[in-house]
């Protein structure tokens, strides 16, 4: 069944590009160019996932990313001309799934709705077993596997290996990490998690200083096992 993706996107001209590619590839579409008209195509469609643009007439994209988060876990991926990093941090925070700058690949758009559908369908299978590329996660056992070698971590390092491989192929900002592996009361810890960041890249990367599974994004976090399409 295709998936059905939901653009809120008020120029027509980058509105028009994504119709085309989407029919193109495949997946059904619905189109809005309003805060209003998002929520009500939302409610009324039930889209599979969403690409917002932050800049919208009626009020800012973060907004309605904040609306959504409340009664949905939809995939959201950010759209916008804005560079600044403050504004993709933020828009993160409020629970946008990922993000890219316009003016943007095509190609590259469609890896990241990919990814984030894949892991938004293994999200929805119960187990207790997940795997990225070489890495696999036991939870019940809390064991974490490099080519079926069990690795040895802190608990530290277990938890924040763990947080990451369960949200692989998503940005994640520094604030949201420290949150959700060390607890409230250490989000503007940075050294904490760049010493913890660096002694997992030397147990899991091949080459620490030129890393395949972490891969930093500059002042904003970190993205876990991308993996591009072929």
């Amino acid at each position: 069944m295709k998936k059905l993706i939901h653009i809120v996107e008020d120029d027509t001209s980058v509105k028009k590009l994504l119709e085309i590619t989407f029919k193109e590839y495949e997946f059904n579409y619905i189109s809005s160019e309003s805060k209003k008209n998002a929520m009500l195509m939302f409610l009324s469609h039930s889209p599979n996932l969403m690409v917002v643009d932050l800049g919208l007439p009626d009020g800012d994209g973060k907004d309605l990313i904040k609306q959504i988060r409340e009664i949905s876990k939809i995939p959201i991926i950010v759209l916008t001309a804005r560079h600044d990093e403050k504004e993709i941090i933020s828009a993160l925070d409020v629970g946008a799934d990922d993000y890219i700058t316009k003016p943007f690949s095509v190609n590259e758009l469609l890896a990241r709705i990919r990814a984030t559908l894949r892991r938004d369908i293994k999200d929805e299978v119960l187990s207790d077993k997940f795997t990225c590329n070489e890495l696999e996660l036991n939870i019940s056992t809390r064991d974490i596997t490099l080519r079926n070698e069990k690795l040895k971590l802190t608990p530290i390092e277990y938890e924040l290996l763990k947080y990451f491989i369960l949200n692989a192929n998503k940005t994640l900002t520094h604030r949201q990490i420290l949150h959700e592996v060390w607890g409230t009361g250490y989000q503007n810890e940075m050294q904490y998690l760049r010493t913890y960041v660096n002694t997992l890249r030397k147990k899991i990367e091949k080459n620490s200083t030129r890393p395949e599974y972490i891969k930093t994004e500059s002042g904003i976090g970190y993205r876990f096992g991308f993996t591009k399409e072929s």
